[in-house]
């Protein structure tokens, strides 16, 4: 598994980006994914994850009901549609890929990273 993030940018306050996660070996079909992302001066916390096949999927409350993840297996792609977005949203933005299937929130979890992109939102 190797992942890369695109999709980063500077946004206004209610616009979307989409954010991609590749897998540029087509090896994590079978992974769990998830987004994470850190602020300056802030801690990581997870966004939001995705099962091996899309049928199970966890979002952290702050972005319930704006962010959509989903994955395009075919692709070796995992998307992170951000709508509505916000200026608390602004953060580096990591994927991560799992060993395991399943979905998890912890970070411990997730053996292969991406590199970090930049989502800024202005108000």
């Amino acid at each position: 598994v190797q992942l890369q993030a695109y999709g980063g940018g500077l946004v206004q306050a209610g616009d979307s980006l989409r954010l991609s996660c590749v897998d540029s070996r087509r090896t994590f079909s079978n992974n769990g994914v998830a987004w994470f992302r850190q602020a300056q001066g802030k801690e990581r916390e997870i966004v939001s994850a995705i099962n091996w096949n899309g049928g199970d999927t966890f979002y952290t409350d702050s972005v319930k009901g704006r962010f959509t993840i989903s994955r395009d297996r075919s692709r070796s792609t995992v998307y992170l549609q951000m709508d509505s977005l916000k200026p608390e949203d602004t953060a580096v933005y990591f994927c991560a890929a799992s060993r395991g299937s399943s979905i998890s929130t912890r970070s411990a979890t997730y053996n292969y990273w991406g590199q970090g992109t930049q989502v800024t939102v202005s108000s």
